[in-house]
Parts: structure tokens; sequence; C-alpha cells
């Protein structure tokens, strides 16, 4: 039965979620002794809950909703990203995990210093912060928009509502993340995670009860879909089934060997084996959760496909929105609130997290290695306690600037955080296994990948030509860093010699930089002199 909006009783859910997840911050916040107890678990978390919050961190209300939206208006080739799972375990578990848990550290970055020195250090951390505080601005932002979707509010009262759902938000993951830590965000994110599935779950139950069976599964190519070949070499081509693949894994590798979410928790499992184990978890929940979201999105394109009252519906330009219209119109009271409240819970799970190792790469790599003293364990954990709290307000300010995120959910998650993961992870393979790294290939390379990594995303942008497809960010940029990054490494650098190679190396990159800069001036000035 079609419903207006949520009731009273979905209200009540949401607000007993929120009260259980405060109180969960204020148990464990008693519980803290320093800041290695708030900031890695004292290195005794449980490898089941470190793989599933890992899940849960990544999984975003961006990602609960782009996968269903994506699978709706432009097709099923992105569940294909699942089949690079047992390719990733194997090469993050034997290859990657060995060398990041030979040291006890609580800031991945820390791990560049002794082969590459302070600067690539402090680069890496800044990387971080930057694709980090960015990210989680944007991704409150377009989840509040979303979760105000769900209670059919006029445009007027959707302008007031998204800011104060942003606030809200905020301010409930900064309160319980300053005051529990990583095991507070753990145990969180496990309960999330709960959430996340059973509103999935319960979406695809409700559509075949409605349809009297699987009517709903698509048994042939839907008329609006695009074509999405196996492979192609035409950049425009925005998904193919080879680029899904290579991007599900290239995001996974780059992540789990650079990201301080990532290496944050395995940190906090003790042990090699213990890491491994929270992989090998978060890799079979990941599994687990996009195919029921891709089950999700083709269940709801086939009920609204069934629907004969919705026959001017825009199932390309709507198809992001349709999940949240089939939460809000369609599951029964009560139902309707446990799945809004996890995609709180999605939103919550990436800022507590986002949060927790900004901080901490923060205070590990500026703080106290320029500080010149040791903070003691009270000291430390009240910094830590204050810097999470300064932090989620700038973000929430940060959210609430972003009124509009244009086009496909997925395609602007991709193009936002693809400009600094591969690069990021670029500098992590040289320092692992490239023994003659040097500082000067590492940064250079770096800049060339960050480069490459924008032009293909806004390439429109900045030469008015066509868009280029979003599966050629991660790939090219990791290579062009790399390539860079190994080919300046074989190059002698000396103090006599250093500042003319550093202009060598330097003059194409910034080039290309002052001529997308230019570029920009030049359609800016054009759409004001339009207007």
């Amino acid at each position: 039965m079609t419903r207006e909006g949520l009731t009273t009783l979905d209200w009540a859910v949401i607000v007993g979620y929120g009260v259980v997840m405060v109180l969960m911050g204020i148990y464990y916040a008693r519980r803290q002794r320093s800041s290695q107890d708030f900031f890695v678990g004292g290195r005794s978390l449980n490898s089941t809950a470190v793989g599933i919050s890992l899940l849960a961190t990544l999984l975003s209300t961006i990602s609960y909703l782009a996968t269903p939206g994506e699978m709706i208006a432009k097709g099923p080739v992105i569940g294909l990203g699942v089949l690079a799972s047992p390719i990733v375990y194997f090469v993050v578990g034997y290859w990657l995990l060995p060398v990041i848990m030979r040291h006890q550290i609580t800031s991945a970055y820390e791990l560049l210093e002794s082969k590459l020195g302070l600067g690539v250090r402090l680069l890496a951390a800044s990387m971080f912060l930057a694709l980090r505080l960015t990210w989680m601005g944007v991704m409150i932002s377009v989840a509040s928009v979303a979760v105000v979707g769900l209670l059919a509010l006029s445009d007027e009262q959707a302008e007031w509502a998204v800011p104060l759902t942003v606030f809200l938000c905020g301010i409930l993951a900064v309160g319980y993340t300053a005051l529990g830590g990583l095991k507070a965000v753990v145990t969180t994110d496990v309960v999330q995670f709960i959430l996340l599935f059973s509103g999935a779950l319960l979406t695809i139950a409700m559509v075949t009860w409605e349809s009297g069976g699987f009517s709903w599964f698509p048994t042939e190519w839907e008329p609006h879909w695009q074509s999405q070949p196996i492979f192609s070499w035409d950049p425009t081509v925005r998904v193919t089934w080879f680029g899904t693949i290579l991007g599900g894994a290239l995001y996974w590798v780059c992540t789990a060997g650079s990201d301080q979410t990532a290496i944050q928790r395995f940190m906090a499992t003790g042990s090699q084996q213990a890491a491994r184990r929270s992989f090998l978890v978060n890799i079979i929940a990941d599994v687990s959760t996009m195919a029921m979201l891709a089950l999700v999105g083709l269940a709801v394109l086939g009920f609204y496909r069934q629907q004969s009252g919705d026959t001017g519906l825009d199932l390309v330009g709507q198809g992001d929105q349709l999940f949240p219209r089939f939460i809000a119109t369609q599951l029964p009271p009560g139902v309707a609130g446990l799945v809004v409240a996890a995609m709180f819970a999605a939103v919550m799970s990436s800022l507590d997290s986002g949060l927790n190792s900004a901080a901490s790469v923060i205070i590990t790599d500026f703080i106290r290695r320029f500080s010149g003293r040791q903070p003691t364990d009270a000291e430390g954990l009240r910094l830590s306690r204050n810097l999470t709290l300064a932090m989620g307000f700038v973000i929430i300010a940060l959210a609430m600037l972003v009124q509009h995120v244009p086009g496909n959910i997925l395609e602007m998650s991709q193009r936002t955080l693809n400009l600094l993961v591969a690069p990021l992870f670029a500098i992590f393979f040289l320092a692992f296994f490239v023994r003659f790294a040097t500082p000067f290939g590492a940064v250079f390379g770096t800049w060339y990948g960050c480069t490459v990594a924008f032009l293909i995303s806004f390439w429109d942008a900045v030469t008015g030509g066509p868009i280029l497809s979003f599966q050629w960010i991660a790939p090219c940029a990791l290579l062009v860093s790399i390539a860079v990054g190994v080919s300046l490494s074989l190059v002698p650098v000396q103090k006599s010699n250093r500042k003319p190679l550093c202009v060598l190396a330097g003059l194409p990159v910034a080039a290309c930089n002052m001529w997308i800069v230019w570029q920009f001036a030049q359609r800016l000035i054009g759409s004001v002199s339009s207007g």
C-alpha cells in the first residue's frame, strides 16, 4: 500500500537508533586510558568486527544509493565489480599485509619516512587528509539530500531540511566518535552494517511479495539501458565489463595499501594473520552486500515498471531517487524507519571512521612529529577528542556549502575519489617494492599522476570535449605515477644538480597545470559574458 511518507513509528525507530549510538560512545569512553586506545583500540580488536567495520566505512550512503541507481538507470554491468574479489584478497592478504604488518604504527604514513624521507611522508599524509575531508563533506551533503528526499517535502521545505539533516548527522557521528574512539567506531559500524544489509534484504522481499514472485527480475536488456560492451578502447564509452572489474580491483588494492582508514584497522587486529582474516571477512561481506544492492536496483526497477500509474517515470533521470522513493512510499511503518536509519547509519559509518583516521594522521604525522615531546596518555587522549570535534565541525560546514551535486551519484563519487586514490597508493608501491625509489621520483610521480587523474575526470570542463569514462581514471593515474616515479628514481640527484633537475622534471607538468587553469579561466569569463 502506497504511503505519503514516514510515520510516527518510523521516527521513533530513527531516534532510538541515534540514542543507542551515543550510549555506545559513552560506554567506550569510560574504558579509554590513552590515545592508543582511541586510535587503534589497544591493538586487540576482533578481526571479524574489523573486517565488517572496514566495509561499513567505505560503504557510505553514496554507495548504498549509487549501486541501485546505476542498475536502474544505466545497466547491470557495474555489478560485475565483485568478480575482482578473489584477486584483491590474494594481492592484499599475501602481498601488501605482510609488508604493512611488520611495523607497530598508528599512522600509515609513518611507514614512508624511513624509505622516502619526511617530505614524502607529509605529502602522503596531506593527500589522505585532502581526500577524506573533501570526500566526507560531499558524502554527507549528498546523503542528506537523499534522506530528505524520503520525506516528500516541498522544495521550500527541503531547502532548510537538508542543512538541518547535515548538522544533525554530523553532530551525532562526531559526538560518539570523539567519545569512544576506534572501539566505538568499529562496534557501531557492525550495527550499521546489519541495518544496511537488512534494509536491502527487506526491499527485495517486499518487491517479491508485491509482484507475486520474481517477475521483477529482467530477462532482456531494458530499452533505456546504455550499451555496456566487454571492452572498448574508446575512452568515451562510459562503462565496460573489463573496466568495471579492473576498477573494482584497483580501488580495493589502492585503498587497503595506502588509506589510513584501512591500515588503521589492520593495525588494530594485532597480527598479520588476524589482519588477513579481517580483510577476508571484509571481502565476503562486500561481495554479499554489492550483490544485494544490485538486486535491490533490479527489484525496484521491476516494481516501477509494473506500476501502471508510473507511465511518465523517467528511469534514467530519476534512477538515484527510485530506491529512496520506494522506501518512503511502499515499505510498512517501522520497516521504513529501519531502512532510513540504515541510510543515516551509512552516513555516520563513513564519517566516524574518516574523522578517527584523519585525527590519527594529524596527531601522529604533524603534531607529534614536530612538537618535540611525547604527550602524556591523558594529554594525547584529550587532544584526540578535541581534534575529532574540530574536524567534524569543519566537515559539517563544508557539507552545508555543497548545495548541488551534479550527475549520477556513482560517477560523481568515482570522479572525486579517484583523483588521489591511485597516486597515493603509488607512493606506497615505490616505498615497499622499488628498492631504488627516491623522494625525487615519488614526488614528481605523484604530481604527474594527480594531473592525469584530474584531466580524465574533468576533460569536458577543461577542453569542452566529450566526457571521458571515469573507469580510465585510476588505471591511467596509477600507471603514470609509478612509471614516472620509477623513471625519475633512476636519475642521480645531488645537491649540485637538484634545482636544475627539479625544473626539468617539473616543467611539463607545471605547463599542463597552467594550461588547465587558463582553460578554466577562459570558460568562466565566457560564461559570465554570455550570462
